[in-house]
């Protein structure tokens, strides 16, 4: 026995041993290729030394000599912190995901293809001007060299994810910097998505008079009346069932709601205690770790430019010069038409146009997907734009037999000078040449907010489709497309876009808000991302006759919903301190403890109080219960709680309270039944998930902030070193959002916000503050992978000087590209 024992004890300890030493060698392998900081680095193609210079937040700060030299130094730093992620996004805009990650991707890559989203960027790299593309090749040249480096020194690989996923890495070429740009279209547009579920529910309802309530526009005048979905597109019938939308996490189509949004505001001299311009500006995205933001210091010959940039692209997208602040929300333009195209019966590969049948554009493309056999697509175009699959976005719910939908979208040029703008944007030393400079931005379309020394203004930049004022939904919901009327006519001048100049009241902003009342077809859109968020703004703003920097950044930290403030007098109106006290243990008795914490709250969305879960899990509760009967399982496509849905049902708008009464039932409901039932149906789902001490909750234990790593962020053990899971203050209508999944066994969980927050203040430009929500590195084992987070978290800032010696003096290291001789 004593013999086995030691055999057991040898055998365990040889384990152990091999154990460590394989841990110990995939900590070697991953680790080669942390970047080393203080390299001497020789690289062709350059004029003189490039000096990189990393702050103590390792925030690069590039000096050279020429505007080409400053963008090698950018393509060569993004290639250090952020390989991996340069790569996948390239990836996905070739359509090529499938050849790494098997079957899982394929309907992304599919999707994608028939877009023809890299083969547009490729022709729109024939339009830019000299500049443009000087400044596109050199930050090309600056990411191979990185890519050089990796190879000649045997540096990992260049990303420890790149030992999982092995391929070969093709040179970076200007055209994937132009595809980069758009996909950030495809992640910040959803009208598509909201023209399919408006026909989806306009076919459920039976009264057609409550597509207005559940789907609400935006109060103010202009808006007319629509004709039902079925009188537009005969044929297309009822479909009830909610199919799948929850996209792989490297797909850059968004769930609906999850699109897009962003806060910019600004104050002018006379509004600022400090005598100088103000301006903040916080972009909303889904979270990711790394996170979609890198902060960059550029020394450009016509000035120094400092903010945040996306690997991939060799511009500062958010930030400011000495001179000039910039700052972008999403705009909401209309910029997407979904177009029903019916196929010849004797020809399925022609379809009706205006003057007859016509042959589609088409063409074979060949998906290599991994462990499986090829897959060839055929990809189709009419004069509209792509063929899109049917299960693309349920669009299959609203095409008759015999049709096939297409797309019209801006971002689909051939002839995209949006990065040009960019790239003129950041050399800009005025509000007017800045506006001037936006001019060719194609597309997303955005609100660009400016300030220079002494002006404010705010201008929607991109295209805004023409249409014809007969078009038969006005782009709400799909048409025809071989009816002129419907056809896109071009884009309207850029002097017709929304802009506003210097205002007499000294400050403006954008919530994602409303930003004109045009009737169509110059509406810019019906459709838009906030109406509550601006609520509280307006309130911040005019509560000071004159602002401040940190002023601002209260503002941007703002956690007060104006939407419970709102809806809660509502819900509540006939439960407020109702009846005799229940006995302990009674559901009844639950009900009125919430009601009692509720009755004190402020609406204040903390992350430490059991309040907001509690208002948060009733809102989404009795939307429900109100529209569950009426919709079925379409139900669960309206994932998040809308406020101006529930206000008029409560306020009995137009008869909308009919949605109080359950058809199915005998009895006739009230609305403070519904919200009864809906609070009970709350706690019991706390109860079950988060016990039933109501005092003791906490939202942001359900709130957590999820910068998940969008391929390893599933895998068992590796997932504790990837992802960046924190406790977040804020909800979907707060100034500072967190936009909450909606769905899934988290429905609270923040998937969406700020990862980039700025405050500018050129009364003393090198006070000026920025932050991004993880860390500069895209490396799990660099302390630059999350070293920003806490700070993000805890809403605070790293300085935004452009003072040389500064950064020189808190240098982590400096990074000097010799030219090869």
């Amino acid at each position: 026995m004593a013999v086995v024992f030691q055999w057991l004890v040898r055998l365990a300890a040889v384990l152990i041993v091999l154990s460590v030493m394989a841990i110990a060698l995939v900590y070697y392998l991953a680790s080669r290729s942390l970047p080393n900081y203080d390299a001497v680095v020789r690289v062709p193609g350059i004029s003189d030394t490039i000096e990189i210079v990393r702050d103590n937040a390792n925030v690069p700060h590039i000096f050279a000599a020429t505007n080409a030299d400053v963008f090698h130094g950018l393509g060569f730093a993004h290639a250090q912190d952020r390989l991996w992620q340069m790569m996948m996004l390239r990836r996905t805009a070739q359509g090529r995901l499938s050849e790494l990650f098997g079957s899982a991707t394929v309907d992304v890559d599919s999707f994608i293809r028939r877009l023809d989203i890299y083969r547009l960027a490729v022709q729109s790299v024939e339009v830019q001007d000299a500049e443009t593309l000087t400044a596109l090749k050199a930050y090309a040249a600056g990411v191979n060299a990185r890519l050089d480096q990796i190879n000649a020194q045997a540096l990992g690989r260049g990303a420890p994810e790149m030992f999982l996923f092995n391929t070969a890495l093709a040179p970076w070429r200007p055209a994937d910097s132009l595809a980069v740009a758009k996909l950030m279209g495809l992640q910040l547009s959803g009208h598509m998505s909201e023209e399919v579920l408006r026909a989806r529910v306009s076919l459920a309802l039976d009264d057609p008079a409550r597509l207005a309530d559940i789907l609400p526009d935006v109060p103010g005048p202009g808006v007319a009346s629509l004709p039902e979905y079925a009188s537009l597109v005969p044929g297309a019938t009822p479909s009830f069932a909610a199919l799948p939308d929850d996209p792989h996490p490297l797909s850059p189509f968004r769930p609906r709601g999850l699109a897009g949004a962003s806060n910019a505001w600004a104050a002018a001299a006379s509004r600022s205690a400090s005598g100088g311009t103000l301006l903040a500006n916080d972009p909303h995205l889904g979270f990711s770790a790394p996170a979609v933001w890198y902060l960059a210091r550029l020394s450009l010959q016509s000035g120094a430019v400092i903010g945040g940039t996306i690997p991939g692209m060799p511009m500062v997208l958010t930030g400011r010069s000495e001179n000039l602040g910039w700052g972008l929300t999403t705009a909401y333009v209309d910029d997407q038409d979904v177009l029903i195209e019916e196929l010849n019966p004797e020809n399925p590969s022609q379809y009706r146009t205006p003057d007859g049948f016509k042959d589609f554009e088409s063409r074979a493309s060949i998906l290599q997907i991994k462990g499986e056999d090829p897959v060839t697509l055929t990809l189709r175009w009419s004069d509209n734009g792509p063929i899109l699959p049917g299960s693309f976005r349920n669009l299959e719910t609203v095409t008759p037999p015999g049709h096939v939908a297409a797309l019209s979208w801006t971002v689909l040029s051939p002839s995209d000078t949006s990065v040009q703008s960019g790239l003129r944007l950041m050399m800009a030393q005025t509000v007017a040449e800045a506006i001037s400079a936006a001019e060719g931005h194609i597309a997303p379309a955005q609100n660009l907010t400016l300030v220079d020394r002494s002006s404010i203004a705010m201008k929607t930049i991109g295209a805004v489709p023409r249409r014809d004022a007969a078009h038969q939904s006005q782009g709400r919901m799909p048409s025809l497309g071989w009816r002129s009327e419907n056809r896109w006519q071009g884009r309207l001048a850029y002097q017709s876009n929304p802009g506003f100049v210097a205002p007499v009241g000294g400050i403006l902003g954008n919530t994602n808000n409303k930003t004109i009342d045009r009737p169509f077809p110059n509406h810019v859109s019906f459709t838009w991302g906030d109406t509550q968020r601006v609520q509280r703004w307006r309130r911040l703003m005019q509560a000071r006759e004159v602002h401040t920097r940190d002023s601002f950044i209260e503002a941007q930290l703002d956690t007060v919903s104006i939407t419970a403030r709102t809806l809660l007098p509502f819900m509540g109106s006939e439960l407020w301190f109702t009846g005799e006290a229940a006995p302990a243990g009674t559901p009844e008795r639950q009900r009125q403890r919430a009601l009692a914490l509720l009755a004190e709250w402020n609406g204040e969305m903390n992350e430490h109080w059991p309040e907001p879960l509690i208002y948060a899990a009733w809102l989404r509760a009795l939307q429900d219960r109100l529209v569950r009967d009426e919709l079925g399982p379409l139900a669960d496509t309206l994932t998040h709680p809308e406020p101006l849905f529930i206000e008029r049902v409560f306020r009995d708008i137009d008869g909308a309270a009919v949605w109080c009464d359950v058809r199915q039932s005998a009895p006739v409901e009230t609305c403070a039944d519904m919200a009864r039932f809906a609070l009970d149906d709350a706690l019991v789902w706390i109860n079950e998930t988060w016990g039933s001490q109501l005092e003791s909750l906490r939202w942001g234990d359900a709130h957590q902030a999820t910068h998940d790593h969008q391929v390893l962020g599933e895998v068992p053990v590796l997932r504790n070193f990837v992802n960046i899971r924190q406790s977040t203050s804020g909800g979907d209508n707060t100034l500072q959002r967190g936009l909450t999944s909606g769905q899934g066994r988290n429905p609270f969980h923040n998937v969406h916000g700020a990862g980039y927050r700025g405050v500018y203040d050129f009364a003393d430009p090198n006070s000026s503050v920025f932050v991004i929500s993880t860390g500069q590195s895209g490396h799990f084992l660099s302390r630059h992978y999350d070293d920003l987070a806490q700070l993000w978290r805890r809403g605070e800032y790293i300085p935004m000087s452009l003072d040389e010696g500064l950064a020189r003096a808190a240098a982590v290291g400096v990074t000097r590209l010799e030219p090869l001789r």
